[in-house]
């Protein structure tokens, strides 16, 4: 079986709506104990459990257990990663709109509207 590609499995881990809201959640936080996440997402305890262990493989969260309990918070690097995936969707790069502009062909005058 071919591995995943690290990329496809962060967008994965994000595409799904509770995975999505947990994400959110923890973003407003420094650290969110994993049993205090039922009600950001509206589902019970195990499913919680289920999408944190997604999104801790895909290397979207951090998880420290003091106890019995698990504390989560966003691994810092996540965002960059994702945020490199979608600069490398812009094509020719990120080029400043002067520059756009610039290469935009003239439209002639009688093409124009008035």
């Amino acid at each position: 079986m071919k591995p995943i590609d690290s990329d496809v499995q962060l967008l994965q881990a994000l595409a799904d709506p509770t995975r999505l809201a947990i994400v959110r959640e923890l973003a407003g936080q420094p650290e969110v104990c994993a049993c205090n996440l039922t009600d950001c997402c509206g589902v019970r305890q195990p499913t919680v459990s289920h999408h944190l262990k997604v999104l801790r493989e895909a290397g979207v969260v951090l998880a420290e257990r003091r106890g019995t309990w698990i504390y989560y918070r966003l691994d810092p690097t996540a965002a960059d990663r994702l945020a490199t995936v979608a600069r490398e969707l812009v094509p020719g790069g990120l080029i400043p709109v002067a520059a756009l502009r610039e290469r935009r062909p003239a439209v002639p005058s009688a093409a124009r509207p008035s």
